[in-house]
């Protein structure tokens, strides 16, 4: 499978994917990367994630404030040509890169908005798509991000009836849009998601990917939940595996015994005071076992590494350093089998 050329990613999370509310379209595009705090991210900051060991960079990104009304769905030029800069830092050394929409305010899984929002979804991804046509599979397309009934109970439930028939037309709307735009297009891998991007069998057992020779499946899981991200969880790991083991278990059951690859998009454990060891052990048994089944994990970086919110940075975008290098190592160490 495609994957297997794969190793192991970092997300450029928190910059590109950044948004304010305050802010229209048409501002300088540092406005937006920058609104959650982060430092503009430059080609230095690439490098020394790639020299880190990384072979893939995931740098998702937020287009909605700046996109324009339909029927159009213009995306402003100079935002484009920002997300452009930044994927040709890393396409340029050669690794892979994946680029999706992300913290999109257009993409909650209802039939009411189904048929308009699949305009806009094929209008974007058209832009997009064109824009990046001569790159090689180096560079692939996810489509949409944790699309999910946002502010209810069914929010991160692993979803419903209406909400997995939605996104499984959405899914096929986006490989459609990209592959209409010729070029590489035609065979690039596509990244493909269920509700949520939930690891959850509920949530698995409901994708129906696309009849496409060149689709991946997309999972977000950061297991278990309250080692890895509960802001009120525990410190230790326990050594408790159950969550990751009955997760890869699912995802062989449903992708991997079909041949469908699978990639783990985002994952990461918090760092709560300093335990360092504890999330070392967990994240090289995290690796190991996917790597098992031949799917990459893309470990999720906000860049924070204090207060009380989610503290999974690992790469310092301000003193450019790895600041937990036992987890680096053991993110590495976890791909030798």
């Amino acid at each position: 499978m495609f994957t297997d050329n794969l190793r192991i990613g970092w997300n450029l999370g928190n910059s590109l994917d950044s948004y304010e509310e305050e802010l229209g379209m048409n501002n300088e595009p540092k406005a937006y990367e920058t609104a959650w705090h982060n430092p503009v991210t430059t080609k230095a900051m690439i490098q020394k994630v790639i020299n880190s060991g990384f072979d893939i960079i995931r740098i998702p990104v937020t287009w909605y404030q700046n996109i324009g009304p339909a029927p159009e769905y213009k995306i402003n030029p100079k935002w484009m040509a920002r997300v452009k800069e930044v994927v040709d830092w890393a396409y340029e050394e050669g690794v892979y890169v994946i680029i999706n929409t992300h913290h999109e305010d257009w993409v909650d899984p209802y039939y009411a908005n189904n048929e308009a929002t699949k305009e806009k979804l094929a209008a974007v991804w058209k832009q997009i798509a064109t824009t990046f046509a001569d790159y090689s599979e180096k560079l692939i397309f996810e489509g949409v991000n944790e699309p999910r009934k946002r502010n209810t109970s069914l929010e991160w439930g692993g979803g419903d009836k209406e909400g997995w028939d939605v996104l499984n037309q959405w899914s096929q709307t986006f490989v459609d849009a990209v592959r209409s735009t010729g070029g590489n297009n035609q065979t690039r891998q596509l990244m493909v998601t269920g509700y949520a991007a939930s690891s959850t069998e509920l949530a698995l057992s409901h994708i129906e990917v696309p009849k496409d020779d060149n689709v991946i499946v997309s999972v977000h899981a950061y297991e278990p939940w309250e080692f890895c991200l509960n802001l009120k969880g525990r410190r230790e790991w326990e050594h408790d595996t159950y969550n990751v083991d009955t997760m890869m278990k699912n995802l062989k059951k449903y992708f991997i015994d079909k041949g469908i690859p699978v990639i783990l998009g985002e994952f990461g454990a918090m760092d709560r005071n300093h335990n360092v060891e504890e999330r070392a052990a967990w994240a090289e048994y995290y690796v190991r076992e996917a790597k098992k089944l031949g799917i990459p994990c893309i470990w999720w970086d906000n860049n924070e590494f204090t207060g009380d919110g989610e503290t999974l940075g690992l790469f310092n975008r301000k003193t450019m350093e790895m600041e937990y290098p036992e987890v680096l190592n053991a993110l590495m160490k976890g791909l030798e089998l």
